[in-house]
């Protein structure tokens, strides 16, 4: 049945699965699609789908704390593993791999420089480590072991930066909900005059980022001073 596949889950070695629709359960699992009902082939769970097996009532209640079918497909769905088709991987993977490659960029630098690494750096590096990219984990789960096999290729750190910012009056505002959505506000003081001076705490790698934003809201007429 190539318009059906499975998504397995486990929980204290009871196995449950149930039938979905391929790319409607890629969607949702993307976040792209909330109607759950448009992805399920049945509400039925199962121990094994190939043999038709069903868990018991109890079973169904140790592990989701309910026996309706359908709020416990939905969760099997968001944390179950998904049986992909060699494309979806294929489309997965890349997926993760930018978003991987975006966070490294943002959080990690070169402890040499104190400079993040360009995204193709990091790109060819993740090829040269041989690195095993999970399309089903998220970012957060598996970036510390990859930032440790990539460390065999590129030198990689992560460290905060504090900057001390000065913002003239006119631009203050419209800068202010920009520091606060970017880092760490430690410190903030507005002037008599309505500019703001702040210390702002940030990943060392965001600096280029928060540098361009700044400048281009005020027209290069902020100050930014990195803090020994």
């Amino acid at each position: 049945m190539a318009d059906v596949t499975v998504v397995k889950y486990s929980f204290e070695g009871e196995k449950f699965e149930i039938l979905v629709k391929p790319d409607p359960a890629l969607d949702y699992k993307l976040g792209k699609k909330k109607d759950i009902s448009s992805v399920l082939v049945s509400d039925d769970i199962y121990t094994d789908s190939s043999k038709g097996t069903k868990p018991s009532t109890e079973k169904l209640l140790k592990a989701f704390k309910t026996e309706d079918q359908a709020e416990i497909a939905q969760i099997i769905l968001k944390k179950g593993d998904l049986n992909l088709t060699t494309d979806q991987r294929r489309k997965m993977v890349e997926e993760k791999k930018k978003q991987l490659v975006e966070f490294i960029a943002k959080t990690y630098v070169d402890p040499r420089t104190h400079l993040p690494h360009p995204p193709l750096r990091i790109e060819q590096a993740l090829k040269d480590a041989r690195v095993s990219i999970d399309p089903q984990k998220g970012v957060d789960d598996q970036v510390k072991d990859i930032v440790e096999k990539l460390r065999s290729i590129i030198p990689m750190k992560s460290e905060n930066l504090s900057l001390e910012i000065t913002i003239p009056a006119q631009f203050a505002s419209q800068s202010y909900a920009v520091l606060k959505s970017v880092g760490s506000l430690k410190k903030e003081e507005w002037q008599n005059n309505g500019s703001l001076k702040a210390i702002l705490e940030i990943p060392a790698a965001a600096r280029p980022n928060v540098i361009d934003r700044l400048g281009s809201i005020t027209k290069g007429s902020a100050t930014v001073e990195v803090i020994q």
